[in-house]
């Protein structure tokens, strides 16, 4: 008898630990206009990193830290990826990221998906979404958004870890400006 009220009250604090974690996650969220922050991105082997900004709704602004001025720049509807020789325009909802920057779709997957603990410092939620896969990050102490990872359009698996995050500060508006090609 004893060995089943364990296990109940178990069970309860592991249940009440999941809930717990995504209303924090969700409250979190619910409370961030932006953020900035330093990203190191792995795309296939090949690591860039650089600097975002993201206001929600949809909207995106990263410099890489290398010398071919490589910039990404999302406006809600485009995104566009522009460094010294290229130029590449998409529609940002054919794109995973359209899910990422949107925090409504972010708070709505979460209140549904299964968490998953990893190393004990991150909690992860897997979110299925016409065809694509997104494993989002969370950091369990603070309920940031730390990092994610994905399969581009092009196939490529590609892993995003965020710090130094700062959130809801001024930013100008005119960062989010698609730019135009050369």
């Amino acid at each position: 008898m004893i060995k089943y009220i364990v296990i109940f009250f178990f069970l309860i604090l592991t249940t009440n630990s999941t809930a717990n974690n995504k209303e924090k996650i969700i409250e979190n969220l619910k409370n961030t206009r932006n953020l900035d922050f330093n990203f190191e991105q792995n795309i296939n082997g090949k690591i860039e990193n650089g600097n975002c900004t993201i206001e929600y709704p949809k909207k995106m602004f990263c410099e890489y830290a290398k010398s071919n001025n490589k910039i990404l720049v999302s406006n809600g509807k485009s995104l566009v990826i522009k460094t010294i020789t290229s130029y590449y325009r998409y529609p940002l909802d054919k794109t995973p990221l359209n899910f990422i920057l949107d925090k409504n779709f972010l708070i709505n997957k979460i209140g549904v998906l299964e968490e998953r603990i990893v190393d004990e410092s991150l909690i992860n939620y897997t979110i299925k979404e016409n065809d694509i896969e997104i494993n989002v990050f969370f950091n369990k102490e603070n309920y940031d958004l730390i990092g994610w990872q994905n399969t581009d359009i092009y196939q490529n698996f590609n892993i995003t870890f965020l710090s130094s995050i700062r959130k809801n500060r001024i930013i100008s508006k005119n960062i989010f400006k698609i730019p135009t090609q050369n």
